[in-house]
């Protein structure tokens, strides 16, 4: 093809085009905008559907987490047993407790009962004393002096003698009543020996003399007799 037929045919194709351009729709800024809105909105929509249908979705099936009956039994079985040995023991410590509490108040009434027995122990020895004197004072005064026909000393004797009866009388009274073991056996909690002496006729480790009578009260031995023994030659 010749060069000018070419380039003439080129230029129509260039109209033709430039035509073409002409007629197409000119796009503005408010058209571009409504199209990306457009495009945004369908968007969106596809993705909430999405969403809704993933919510809406059942979950996986997992394993079942309750426990079979024979090992539910097992374990009501075992609790049974650890809160019965619970209340075993909380019930041997209350009774070991209520015991406690027992002995302690008999401890505590023995102690009170003793105080009021024994609380009069001390006055007890200080009239022991007026008690030795009183007797060494009857038994000194020897008969032929009292038949001797002196009134006053007759009289004098007799009332001491009903002061030492009197006293004794109060001793017993509050539980002090005299100790005098002649020909007993010797006792080391209710005797104090003095001395051996051998006696004819008497067992050996027996009470032979008596030089101090001894007093118990209640039961205890206030003072022990002092006394001899006797002793196997």
């Amino acid at each position: 093809m010749p060069f000018g037929k070419m380039a003439a045919a080129s230029v129509c194709m260039f109209r033709a085009h430039c035509n073409a351009l002409v007629r197409m729709p000119r796009l503005t800024f408010g058209s571009f905008t409504r199209m990306l809105g457009t495009a945004t909105q369908t968007s969106s929509n596809k993705l909430g559907n999405s969403d809704s249908s993933v919510e809406n979705a059942a979950p996986p099936a997992g394993p079942e987490l309750e426990l079979k009956p024979e090992a539910a039994e097992k374990a009501l079985l075992e609790e049974k047993v650890k809160l019965e040995e619970q209340l075993k023991e909380m019930t041997d410590r209350y009774k070991r407790s209520l015991a406690d509490m027992e002995n302690m108040r008999m401890r505590a009434q023995k102690m009170v009962d003793e105080a009021k027995l024994y609380g009069i122990q001390s006055f007890c020895k200080d009239l022991l004393e007026v008690a030795d004197i009183l007797q060494a004072a009857t038994t000194s005064v020897p008969s032929e002096a009292l038949d001797s026909g002196n009134a006053h000393l007759k009289g004098l004797h007799e009332g001491l003698c009903l002061t030492e009866s009197q006293l004794q009388k109060v001793f017993t009274k509050h539980g002090l009543v005299t100790l005098n073991p002649l020909g007993a056996r010797f006792d080391p909690y209710e005797h104090e020996a003095l001395f051996h002496a051998p006696a004819e006729g008497r067992e050996s480790g027996t009470v032979a003399v008596v030089t101090k009578i001894g007093y118990k009260l209640h039961g205890r031995t206030l003072r022990p007799a002092v006394v001899g023994v006797v002793k196997a030659p």
